[in-house]
């Protein structure tokens, strides 16, 4: 400030000390306490020589340094306390501030205020005051000077609060953490405006050279006027060229941070999950009138003095229903000539068959022949992407994308390291601090055994078509081919996995004062750190030039208090490589060998649960070899109850001429054959074949294929052969009779499976594709093959011949075959029916049915949606170890990669402005919504800030930073570690050259930038984190698609997987809309590793619905056609399936089946197995000719019930039992379970509650039907029966 003239006179005169006294108090002379460098502080650094006269004029090449450092001192003569080597050593100093704090130009304006006052100000000696000294001998001049070794600096406490005010917000993108964490030797939240200061001038920080004690006090002390310059707040420009601090680093700029939207609240009535309390209400008031009808009905009965025990028939108890008696409706003929025309047609068909067996069975062999050969152009899928995402997906498309402009995810090798045996333990820091716990895993011993573990790792071989394969071969070396190092994610790392950084300690004989902890507690708050702050000067950085986050190495910490984890984490990614199935090799090769060299790694002191790439496929397979003898007993039980059951012995000495062992097993080999043309079929055409088709559907073919045949059987076995009648004829018209019944179940479930496969989950569709065709020519070889079969084996036990050795005669002689009925049979009709349709018991079967259904309906959305991946595993297998581990330890989840694509015009400041993070970016940018994002991130299940690499990619140019040079000759790249005085800065220090870089000059540098390795003069190269975020167009010319990489929250169950999913879509839709209305109309998607597996669950319930709802209306509109126009028949089949499939859900939740494609599969495998167990009934009810529709459904039951029983439930429960022992947990819960459940609710449905239903609301009797049911039935024994 300019003095008093009288002062300046004054101070020319002689009585100094009188003069001074007249001067006002605040009034100081321009005085230095230092100027100039002395002796040596510790290592490189010096003390300053203590000097107390005016400031010096700078020389002329030090005007750069204060321009750039301290513009403020920048004026006249620039006289200061300071010469040019001191600018030099500040310049230096403030490297690491000016890394992370610059940023903020405000924040970063106040702190150089500091140092620049403190160290040139022409009016030191105001603010400072030394308090110790030595005296010195320069070496060279040999004069005698002074080191100022201690002094106080006063500082204005209301400088000091808005120095920290202006920087408390800003971030390091990198470690993802409040930079003030780095600059103030604690965690940002323990930080405070006077300890960051103490801190950055305490001379144990490894950058002050000397003690300089801060004194805080907005008034005079001691004589001395504290430094209280004019400061900036974050929201404020420093000058007109910057602008305020970016919303991410200053809160003031911001608006109110996002608040989640509260959780959907629950639907609830009376405190009680709503869907309970309607179904519950909805469930009484059917009761209510039901019974109430039935009890009127009674009352009405006993009006009319009918018997109480006469059957409720339909004609009194509804009487709106068409009553059974009178004329036959204008449908009724054309449904009886369609009947007529179906039976004669197959009547004719089936003597055909028995006449000419030896052309029919060659025939279809010929025909299973030329199919099953497509067999040999047969593909497997495998590989879990194309099973479980369609290629067309938004997922797969987004992959395809990221693998073309980035490579492919790497593939990952990972360890999880306990400590079981190690206690915790403390250290203390020295000279004080507060003392910090240990986990177990960070024991010096245990740490260097984990060391030995790695280094062992790393020297794995393995070969591969006798070459060796190393881990050096295979591993993700991002500064390749400069550094060879492989990528390792561990602790290790932070000292450079060495056993020598590990050990290395500063300390004497009493203390230490820094040692590995130290050097620990740094590096977790700073991990792309080059040079830690303490004594050692270690740097943090990997090997392999990239930080490590410790949120990836440390494992089963509490809130951010990496010092407590209780695991150690250790991952190897390596190369993936798609399009190359050599190298992709050679990655499995070293991959075996890793997993067997860790499961025979034994050390007492570590527990390690680990697994690679290839784990879960290995896995899959070993499981699946070992089920193969688990399905092939279930096959072999099934097929011997089949060829025992089909039999019908009557006598022992008639046991093995009665015997139908080989009909069975024809019946077996026309149903596998129908399974194997059906893959046949399809392999020629190229569909290829998943597992999921293996396992399912020969079982379904079989349920479908074994029960036509009991049924064919069966009836011929309760026929009589009529006067006159020839075996064909007979046989013929069995056939006649059975097969539209055969032919509409059959149909039904050909359609239903074709239309579901309309699906757009491969899985789904697949099955459907190869379900129905496998259907379709079972049914075919069923009504030629088997019939011609079937007439051979009558004929073989005619002339008593026996079965299988048909050449060997039989000792009792069977003169002519007796129309017999199985014991099943006689028990259906005789016990069984007339028990079910008592007037007693059929309200008590409705009530209990509909009462199982309304829990199921109420139950319908709280079945649980997704494949938990331990699932799939072994229980004994080390993968699931892993999964335990991994839900109990890991901090970080899944990477999540948010994309750009390609056309975003970066060199602009509008384009720069949509997704930077930074000064000057927009407040909405890509950048800011995911941070905005990462603060709600329980919510978003974004866990970290993202890294950018235009952010870095900005602080790397800026002319004040050593980072950006090339050579003024060559115009070549200078790395900052190279000293030639020949690189110059990429950009002036102009205001021009403070602002972004745009245009040309974008491009220019960003190449310089995305290949510069960082080193300890400029942290924030960016070739190892960046090297392949950003596509570069041909030439330099643009920027195609970049990335910008987070990590989600650590994700246990699907659901949290499926919520990620959907999260992350949600905010990437967001930025989308943002950068369409700043004028862009590029897409920013999300993508991470298991997308492609988890988006099946975003839409699986609309496919659910979809399919389910298909396959219903598929067999409603064959039924309808199929049975003569019975509109209503259909309605009342189709609702008994939808029954069946609504108790599915209700059984998947009672056991915790979850929905997924595998269990949809088997929903769709349900609609058609219970198409088996209805239509039969169905069918044989309205061709049925009796009077009442509880006779009617009487007859149905006794007449088809016995065959449905054992043909399906039988067979199947056998088989599905020994499923009961598979090893593998998804064959127990989504094979065994749900076929279980598929099987007695499939039985009790067929044949418990829809005779009962049909006998309250079935179709009335088909006029035109039952006389054509007459005229057939007349003269034998069936017409006692029917009247």
């Amino acid at each position: 400030p300019p003095q008093p003239a009288a002062c300046d006179m004054s101070a020319r005169g002689l009585a100094l000390g009188l003069l001074l006294l007249l001067c006002p108090a605040q009034v100081f002379p321009q005085s230095c306490v230092w100027y100039g460098e002395c002796g040596i502080a510790s290592g490189d650094k010096r003390y300053n020589c203590e000097y107390s006269g005016p400031p010096k004029a700078l020389p002329k090449d030090g005007y750069d340094l204060v321009q750039e450092l301290c513009p403020g001192l920048f004026f006249g003569n620039v006289s200061l306390c300071c010469d040019v080597q001191q600018l030099r050593t500040l310049k230096d100093n403030l490297q690491l501030p000016l890394q992370f704090l610059s940023r903020c130009p405000s924040c970063f304006y106040n702190l150089m205020n500091l140092f620049c006052e403190l160290t040139c100000s022409p009016r030191q000696s105001q603010f400072l005051n030394v308090t110790e000294t030595e005296e010195y001998v320069d070496p060279v001049t040999h004069e005698n000077k002074t080191n100022v070794k201690e002094l106080q600096y006063y500082v204005g406490e209301s400088f000091a609060n808005a120095m920290y005010n202006a920087c408390r917000d800003v971030e390091a993108p990198s470690s993802n953490d409040k930079a003030l964490g780095l600059l103030c030797g604690k965690e940002a939240a323990a930080c405070n405006a006077t300890n960051w200061i103490e801190y950055m001038f305490n001379k144990d920080n490894g950058q002050a050279p000397f003690t300089i004690t801060p004194v805080f006090s907005d008034l005079p002390a001691h004589g001395m006027e504290p430094m209280n310059n004019a400061t900036k707040g974050c929201a404020e420009p420093v000058d007109e060229v910057t602008g305020p601090c970016s919303c991410q680093d200053c809160s003031a700029v911001c608006g109110p941070r996002p608040q989640p939207p509260p959780p959907p609240v629950p639907w609830r009535i009376w405190g009680l999950d709503a869907m309970y309390v309607v179904m519950w209400a909805t469930y009484m008031a059917f009761l209510l009138m039901f019974f109430g009808a039935i009890f009127a009905v009674w009352c009405y009965r006993k009006r009319y003095l009918v018997s109480e025990y006469t059957p409720i028939d339909s004609s009194i108890a509804f009487p709106m229903s068409v009553s059974d008696t009178g004329e036959a409706s204008c449908c009724d003929p054309l449904g009886a000539a369609f009947e007529g025309c179906l039976r004669r047609l197959f009547t004719r068909w089936g003597s055909f068959c028995v006449r000419n067996p030896g052309c029919v069975i060659f025939s279809s062999l010929a025909f299973i022949a030329a199919c099953s050969s497509g067999l040999v152009f047969v593909r497997i899928t495998t590989s879990p992407v194309d099973l479980w995402s369609a290629p067309s997906s938004q997922a797969r498309l987004e992959k395809e994308y990221f693998d073309t402009h980035f490579g492919p995810f790497f593939r990952t090798e990972q360890l999880i390291i306990q400590a079981p045996h190690t206690a915790v333990h403390t250290y203390e820091p020295y000279p004080s601090g507060s003392d910090v716990p240990f986990g177990p895993p960070l024991d010096k011993g245990i740490l260097h055994q984990v060391l030995d573990l790695q280094t062992a790792i790393e020297h794995i071989t393995a070969s591969h078509n006798n070459e060796t394969v190393t881990l050096q071969d295979i591993c993700l070396a991002p500064l390749s081919p400069y550094n060879k190092n492989c990528t390792i994610l561990s602790v290790l790392n932070y000292f450079q996995n060495s056993h020598s950084v590990l050990d290395h300690e500063i300390g004497d004989d009493f203390y230490t004062y820094a040692d590995y902890h130290t050097h620990l507690l740094y590096c977790v708050r700073a991990p792309a750190s080059l040079n830690d702050t303490s004594l050692l000067h270690d740097p943090c950085l990997g090997t392999f030039g990239g930080p490590v986050f410790p949120w990836l190495v440390l494992g089963g910490y509490d809130d951010q208090n990496y010092n407590n984890a209780t695991a150690l984490v250790m991952t190897f990614p390596v190369n993936n490589y798609y399009n190359d199935t050599e190298k992709l090799q050679r990655a499995q090769a070293w991959e075996r060998e890793f997993i067997n060299f860790v499961k025979n790694y034994k050390n007492p002191n570590l527990t390690i649960s680990f697994t690679a790439e290839r784990s879960i496929e290995d896995e899959l397979n070993r499981e699946s070899n070992s089920d193969i003898s688990t399905v092939v007993t279930s096959y072999a039980v099934m097929f011997l109850y089949i060829s025992i059951a089909l039999g019908h012995i009557q006598s022992c000495s008639r046991l093995l001429v009665d015997s139908k062992v080989s009909l069975g097993i024809a019946g077996i080999f026309i149903v596998l054959s129908s399974v194997a043309c059906s893959l046949g079929i399809f392999s020629y055409v190229g569909v290829p074949l998943t597992l999921i088709v293996i396992e399912v559907i020969p079982f379904l073919v079989l349920a479908v294929g074994v029960d036509n045949i009991f049924i064919l059987v069966q009836t011929y076995q309760r026929d009589e052969r009529l006067e006159g009648e020839t075996l064909d004829q007979q046989l013929g018209r069995v056939l006649g009779e059975v097969a539209p019944s055969m032919f509409l179940s059959s149909f039904s479930e050909t359609v239903a499976f074709f239309l579901g496969a309309l699906s757009v989950m491969p899985a789904v569709h697949t099955f459907s594709l190869f379900a129905g065709m496998a259907v379709l020519i079972d049914f075919l070889l069923q009504i030629t093959c088997f019939v011609s079969l079937l007439g051979l084996d009558v004929k073989r036990q005619e002339n008593n011949r026996l079965d299988i050795l048909c050449c060997v005669r039989g000792g009792e002689d069977g003169a002519g075959l007796q129309a017999s009925e199985s014991c099943l049979f006689r028990f259906f009709r005789d016990s069984y029916s007339p028990l079910l349709l008592k007037a007693w018991m059929r309200p008590i079967v409705m009530a209990v049915f509909v009462g199982v259904l309304s829990f199921s309906i109420a139950v319908l959305n709280k079945v649980e949606i997704g494949l938990d991946q331990s699932l799939s595993m072994p229980e004994d297998s080390y993968v699931m170890d892993y999964f335990r581990s991994l839900s109990r330890f890991l901090h970080a989840g899944p990477p999540v990669y948010f994309v750009v694509e390609e056309g975003l015009d970066y060199t602009s400041l509008q384009g720069q402005n949509l997704v930077c993070g930074g000064m000057g970016c927009n407040n909405d940018s890509l950048v800011q919504q995911l941070f905005d994002a990462a603060e709600l991130d329980a919510y978003t299940r974004i866990g970290f800030a993202p890294s950018s690499w235009i952010d870095d990619y900005f602080d790397w140019v800026k002319p004040q930073s050593s980072c950006c040079r090339v050579h003024n000759g060559s115009g070549q790249f200078c790395n900052a570690s190279v000293a030639d005085p020949g690189c110059i800065r990429c950009r002036p220090l102009t205001p021009e050259g403070k602002q972004r870089p745009q245009g040309g000059d974008f491009m220019r540098f960003l190449p310089m930038f995305l290949s510069d390795n960082p080193n300890p003069k400029c942290g924030k190269g960016g070739h190892a984190a960046y090297g392949s975020a950003v596509n570069i167009l041909g030439n330099d010319t643009g920027v195609g698609a970049t990335y910008f990489m987070t990590y989600h929250t650590v994700l246990q169950t699907s659901a949290d997987f499926i919520d990620a999913m959907r999260k992350a879509r949600l905010i990437a839709g967001n930025i989308t809309q943002t950068m369409s209305q700043g004028g862009s109309n590029y897409r920013v998607f999300p993508y991470s590793v298991f997308y492609v597996f988890y988006e099946q669950y975003l839409t699986i319930i609309e496919d659910t619905v979809f399919n389910l709802c298909v396959s219903l209306g598929a067999i409603f509109l064959v039924t309808v056609v199929l049975l003569g126009c019975e509109l209503w028949s259909a309605v009342i089949m189709c609702v008994t399936i939808a029954m069946i499939l609504v108790n599915m859900f209700g059984v998947m939740w009672l056991w915790g089946i979850s929905l997924n494609a595998v269990s949809l599969v088997n929903l769709v495998m349900s609609c058609g197995i219970s198409v088996e167990f209805c239509s039969h009934i169905t069918r044989a009810f309205t061709v049925s000719a009796k009077g009442s529709r509880v006779a009617r459904a009487e007859e149905a039951l006794s007449h088809m019930g016995s065959s449905v029983f054992s043909g399906i439930t039988l067979t199947k429960f056998g088989g599905i039992v020994v499923l009961a022992f598979a090893k593998s947990q998804i064959f127990q819960i989504f094979y065994f379970r749900m076929y279980l459940a598929m099987v007695l609710l499939g039985a009790a449905h067929g044949l418990v509650f829809l005779p009962v239903l049909l006998s309250y609301i079935g179709p009335s009797v088909n006029k035109a039907k039952s006389l054509a049911t007459q005229q057939r039935h007349r003269g034998t024994e069936r017409e006692q029966l029917n009247f």
